[in-house]
């Protein structure tokens, strides 16, 4: 029986010839989803390896599988010449969209291959996909727009080039999305899970998303901001990263002490500070240029005020300072360990500490730099020196009751 044989007989029993192709279409499709689809999803389940069970979770091969049925109809459509047209056109514009969003699909699976690797440091490829994702949509929409009305693709292609400048402001955030994409990844400026912080737009945390369009950071409240990047570019911001790398996290916090309680020391207080562990040897050797220098000038130790002595606020910043170099949480090599006086003030005579902690954790760095101003805020009275703190209720309830 020939072709010419069977358009006659479907010209005579059009219905039974419909019956039929529906028929050869549903069965196609119930070969591909309850046979090949589900092949692939048991052959996937039963690998070690977890890549091809995302690329079989993205292909979606239950959706794929009405490919089947409209193969069947493309390729059968001439067997029904008054509705050849329009049966090519259909089958195409839906083979053609199931293949676009499967594709689509796919690109979801290469980029959770990527940053399911060993090797993913962070850098993120979202970016570039999504653009490839938009490319495949604009190239879906022309062969859409071409099945319909017969045109050569190209003859579309042609004209966007007149619609460069509306599709310009069409896509003007994507583009400047993009631009900003490339710019943040070539220049390593951030990447998932980098801790970033933008005081502008009050924003503090992780950085768990970045894709074509957005950058999505959870805050430490467990809020999300969600920002184009190209926003981030415009707006300063501070990237913790560099200190998740060095290992340490920079303590920098001052004690106030109350300038009136600033004094010489006393001989007797001297030797009683030789009974500290990690000021021994610091008061030996300060004893020792003290006395070498002034009996090298005939100072007049009489008065006080006459050539070097030493003070309880200098040695209070030896004291902190030979404590932090035998901390155990504090690193003494490789990072600055400095106790400085800064610029005397309302507030009285600030001692800074500028320390790394050897953890960057951010409870345990905290529950460190607690500990240390805990210590040294009790230490302070056994150097006779008052911290400093404005008067309070009590302090007046106290002046009161004399």
């Amino acid at each position: 029986m020939t072709i010419a044989d069977i358009q006659v007989w479907i010209s005579f029993n059009p219905e039974l010839a419909l019956l039929g192709a529906v028929v050869v279409a549903l069965v196609s499709f119930l070969i591909a989803r309850l046979v090949i689809a589900r092949a692939l999803v048991y052959i996937a389940n039963r690998t070690e390896t977890n890549y091809d069970d995302i690329i079989v979770e993205s292909l979606r091969p239950f959706r794929v599988a009405w490919l089947a049925p409209l193969l069947i109809f493309f390729s059968f459509a001439y067997v029904f010449p008054r509705a050849q047209t329009f049966i090519e056109q259909v089958s195409l514009f839906f083979i053609l969209w199931v293949v676009v969003i499967t594709l689509n699909s796919l690109l979801n699976a290469v980029n959770q291959i990527y940053e399911s690797s060993k090797d993913y440091t962070g850098v993120p490829i979202q970016g570039y996909l999504d653009l490839v994702k938009i490319l495949f949509l604009l190239i879906g929409i022309i062969l859409s727009i071409s099945i319909f009305t017969g045109e050569s693709p190209i003859v579309y292609l042609t004209g966007l080039g007149a619609l460069t400048a509306v599709l310009l402001l069409i896509f003007r955030d994507t583009i400047l999305s993009l631009v900003a994409s490339v710019q943040i990844s070539t220049n390593d400026l951030f990447r998932e899970g980098d801790w970033i912080e933008i005081p502008s737009i009050g924003v503090d945390g992780d950085v768990v998303n970045m894709s074509l369009h957005s950058v999505k950071i959870q805050n430490f409240d467990k809020t999300f901001s969600v920002l184009p990047p190209y926003k981030l570019l415009e707006t300063p911001f501070k990237n913790w990263r560099g200190m998740q790398e060095a290992g340490g996290r920079r303590i920098k916090r001052s004690i106030y002490l109350d300038i009136t309680s600033v004094r010489f020391l006393e001989d007797q207080e001297v030797e009683d500070f030789k009974k500290v562990a990690v000021l021994k040897e610091y008061m030996e050797r300060k004893q020792s240029e003290i006395r070498q220098h002034n009996q090298e000038r005939g100072v007049d130790t009489s008065m006080k005020v006459n050539g070097r002595r030493l003070t309880n606020v200098g040695t209070f910043r030896a004291y902190i300072e030979a404590y932090l170099r035998n901390h155990p949480h504090i690193h003494t090599e490789g990072m600055t360990l400095l106790i400085r006086q800064l610029k005397p003030g309302e507030h009285g005579l600030p001692l800074e500490l500028y320390v790394f902690t050897k953890t960057t954790v951010w409870g345990e760095y905290e529950a460190i730099q607690a500990d240390i101003f805990d210590h040294l805020l009790a230490a302070a009275p056994e150097f006779d020196l008052r911290v400093f703190q404005n008067p309070t209720g009590a302090d007046f309830g106290a002046l009161g009751g004399e």
